[in-house]
């Protein structure tokens, strides 16, 4: 039978209440000799505490919450990796949610964490592009502050909260103007989906380097998809289909603005007997682990994620003050094999 708080009271002879103030961290004084006896009878018949009970006394829990996109993408497993390498230096559990994108269920979990005390929540996917969704979520967040409850995102999720400032505008320009060093001019681009801010500082980044170049994206060499292998395959294809339908010539450099569907452009030219770099570049963002796994090698845009994920748990466990607190993770182009200077003639 388990060991109940009943049994620990009675072992150290006090009442439920002191025994429950001991062991859960109630703001309400205990004495040290009265705490250190409640916490030896606890150990002496193996009693375990209830977190909930816990986090309720204390107003704040042990558990920090993660909120992703895609548990399987590797952009997100470095910065979960990160986030509970942090968390448990802090003596702290991770609590990671997948919501597939949906507003909807980042919604309901924020309402969970909530309601289970957690000590802070990680916004670690995009912010939406939708007004009212925003503000839904907005609303949620700051009821969970109001008790307390520390809110970090990661890329910019509005002045409301403190923010690892992600530089993906700065970091996809770099990329273009990279592409253009080497002699390209003739690009497509696969973005992600119109409802993901992320997407869209990535894609201006691109838009703005090209401008300043005097370059532009023909008619179907832009293509959006869901930040996924399989869309960014069906991107590629697209971009092929267009150049070869409008009797455009093929472009030379594709950016792919995700690694993961990078991975599927190279899939879709592999199976079309194109030829990476020889007749088409490739490069990605992101730099996740199988960038440097693919063949050829994946050229891309790094970003320091599992460092991304620490900077969040520190900026949660800071001391709260008046004004939200930003931390950088600044951008680094890599060139690997999957680019080379176009081929001539």
């Amino acid at each position: 039978m388990a060991v109940t708080l009943g049994d620990v009271a009675r072992h150290a002879g006090v009442s439920l209440a002191t025994a429950s103030r001991a062991l859960n961290g109630s703001a309400r004084s205990v004495t040290e000799e009265l705490s250190t006896r409640v916490r030896a009878s606890a150990r002496a018949l193996g009693y375990l505490p209830n977190a909930p009970a816990q986090a309720l006394a204390r107003s704040t829990g042990t558990t920090v919450g993660v909120l992703l996109h895609d548990v399987a993408d590797p952009y997100f497993g470095g910065i979960a990796r990160g986030v509970g390498d942090a968390a448990a230096r802090a003596g702290l559990l991770t609590l990671v949610t997948s919501t597939d994108g949906d507003p909807r269920r980042e919604l309901e979990a924020i309402r969970m964490l909530h309601a289970h005390r957690a000590r802070a929540i990680v916004l670690a996917g995009s912010a939406y592009g939708d007004v009212d969704v925003v503000q839904r979520l907005d609303e949620a967040l700051a009821a969970y502050q109001a008790q307390g409850g520390r809110v970090v995102a990661i890329s910019d999720h509005g002045p409301l909260y403190d923010t690892v400032h992600v530089h993906n505008r700065e970091g996809a320009a770099s990329l273009a103007h990279s592409l253009v060093q080497l002699g390209h001019r003739r690009f497509a681009v696969i973005t992600g989906p119109q409802r993901m801010r992320v997407a869209g500082d990535r894609l201006d980044g691109v838009l703005e380097a090209l401008h300043e170049t005097g370059l532009e994206l023909p008619e179907g060499m832009l293509q959006r998809a869901e930040f996924t292998r399989e869309g960014g395959r069906a991107a590629m294809a697209r971009i092929l289909e267009a150049a070869g339908g409008n009797g455009a010539p093929r472009p030379t450099a594709v950016l792919a603005l995700s690694d993961i569907c990078a991975a599927g452009a190279l899939a879709e030219l592999r199976a079309r007997g194109v030829s990476v770099p020889g007749e088409v570049s490739v490069a990605g963002f992101d730099d996740i682990p199988l960038a440097t796994d693919l063949a050829p090698a994946l050229s891309t845009v790094r970003l320091p994620l599992t460092a991304m994920g620490e900077s969040a748990v520190r900026l949660a466990l800071r001391e709260s003050g008046p004004e939200a607190q930003q931390a950088e993770a600044f951008a680094e182009v890599v060139l690997r094999d999957s680019t080379a200077a176009p081929a001539t003639g």
